[in-house]
Parts: structure tokens; sequence; C-alpha cells
């Protein structure tokens, strides 16, 4: 780790799993499976809380997933579940935030057919951050929703806990995205979109995910060159989606980053070529920049 690095993230708190060996799911180890291809409807969305925690650490995590019903309502509360088996992409809030502050990145998920645990960490701390709990949290949710496959749970069967997982999040949330790829691997990720995040660590050789930075280039929460850092360390599939003139969570409900990011997701978790082929025209405007090494 740089000079740089260490001193940044040594004075960033204010700005702002070790679990690689678990398994997918109960008796889902071993090679990567895909789906039978990407959905191509829009789903209502369903969402249920489930308390959950880690050792004396306890959180709230709202899984959000495809629901029968009408597209484009608010979540309903326990809907019941679409036909279909669908990935898990988690994502996480940033500081002083929460799931419900965050459905203008959620809810298109959901509705594009990933279910979406979305844990509410109320005392989110950068110190938490920056010594790993809250990417070992992280892996906690990724762990407890895959399990919810075989757990009598409304949501069982509906799980594909065999093709990986996606992770993302914004600000902190962005920096625990990215220390599940760096200081605190967890192999279980395929994909990951840290937003206005800090580079947290050397990328890790036991993850192997396409991932995607997106950030202003105005942030003075979390400077865009500690990103950029973090996107130059990384092997391809690579990219980054700037946003020029933008701060630290005004692009944040853009559709410019909605369109990337369900089909970034789209691509990595359903094999969807056509959606990796549609990222430069999502991305691109005359105010932002699309930068990738895609293979």
């Amino acid at each position: 780790m740089s000079m740089q690095r260490r001193t940044f993230l040594a004075l960033s708190a204010a700005g702002a799993a070790g679990v690689g060996a678990s398994l997918l799911g109960t008796g889902q180890a071993g090679a990567l499976v895909r789906p039978q291809g990407a959905p191509t409807k829009r789903f209502a969305v369903g969402v249920r809380a489930y308390a959950w925690n880690r050792g004396s650490r306890r959180w709230t995590t709202y899984v959000y997933y495809p629901a029968t019903g009408t597209p484009g309502g608010a979540p309903v509360n326990n809907a019941p579940v679409a036909e279909g088996v669908f990935p898990v992409c988690e994502f996480m809030h940033g500081y002083s935030s929460s799931p419900q502050n965050s459905l203008a990145v959620i809810r298109p998920l959901a509705e594009a057919g990933f279910i979406v645990p979305a844990p509410h960490f109320a005392n989110l701390s950068g110190g938490d951050v920056r010594n790993g709990n809250q990417s070992k949290d992280v892996s906690e949710v990724i762990t407890r929703t895959l399990a919810l496959n075989t757990a009598g749970d409304p949501l069982a069967g509906h799980i594909n806990t065999a093709v990986g997982v996606g992770v993302s999040g914004h600000s902190m949330g962005g920096m625990t995205t990215h220390g599940l790829l760096t200081a605190w691997p967890d192999e279980r990720i395929v994909a990951a979109i840290p937003m206005s995040c800090v580079d947290m660590g050397n990328p890790s050789s036991r993850v192997k995910a396409k991932v995607l930075f997106m950030h202003g280039d105005r942030d003075s929460t979390c400077p865009i060159s500690s990103a950029r850092q973090a996107y130059r360390e990384l092997p391809a599939p690579r990219a980054f989606l700037t946003f020029r003139g933008a701060g630290h969570s005004n692009y944040f409900g853009d559709s410019r980053t909605i369109n990337t990011f369900v089909d970034w997701m789209r691509w990595s978790l359903y094999g969807d070529t056509a959606a990796r082929d549609r990222l430069p025209s999502d991305a691109g405007s005359s105010t932002t920049t699309w930068e990738s090494v895609l293979s």
C-alpha cells in the first residue's frame, strides 16, 4: 500500500470479511452457473425485513426482491415473490443514510430481477469501515441472504446461490464494498460497484470480480483521486464513470447512474452481453466520462 493511501485512510474518518472460504449456499459450492437468461420484463418490488447479527453487532436487513403485481409502485411489505430464480446484489448505504433513502438504486435493481439485501447500519462509523467490521458485516449479510434459499422462507427456491453475488454501496458503503475486494476479501463476489469511495487497500487475488466505480469529480468528501488509484490497481474487467461537476452524492438518482448500474449487474450476474454493449450509451453524456477495460 502506498504512503499516499496509508495517509488518506488514517485521516479520512470524516469522509467516510474475511469469509472467502464460505460456500455460496448449502450444497452450492463449485463452478459458477449462469441463470437461464436475464429477465425481459420489469417486476413489482417486495421487501422483507430480517434482524441479523454478527456476534454482538446487530442490524436490520431489508431484502428487496421481484414480486408479483404491477411494476412501478413502491415496494410492498411481504409481497408474494415473483416466479423465477434471481441472483443476489447487495447494496449498502452511506453515513447517516438508510436503505429507504437509497431506493433510487435499490428499486430499479429489484425491478430488473435481482434480490437486493440492503442492511441498515444505524451507528455506521468511519472507524468500523476502516477496521473491516463493516466489510465483515456485509459478508454476513451475503451468507444470511443465500441461506434463505433453504430456510423455509418465502424466498426459498428463488435465490440463485451458484452464480456468485454482486455488492455495491455509496460513500462509506462504497468503501465497505471496496474493502471486500481488498483487505477483507469475499470470494463469492463476482461484481461490485463502489460509489464515491476511497481506496481501501491492495486488490486481493482471491476475488475475481467485474468492478465499476462511480464518482463525482468535485467530491470534497471522498476525493476522486483515491478512487482513481483503486481503479488503476484492479485487473480487468473494470470501468470508471465520472460525473463531471458533480459532488459526493448529487448524481445518485441520475438516469445514467441507474441504467449503467443495472446493466453492469445484468452483464455480471446474468451473462447479458447486450447489457454490456449498452454500457457506453448508458453512461454517455456531455457531462460524464466513461472509461472501461472489459476484457
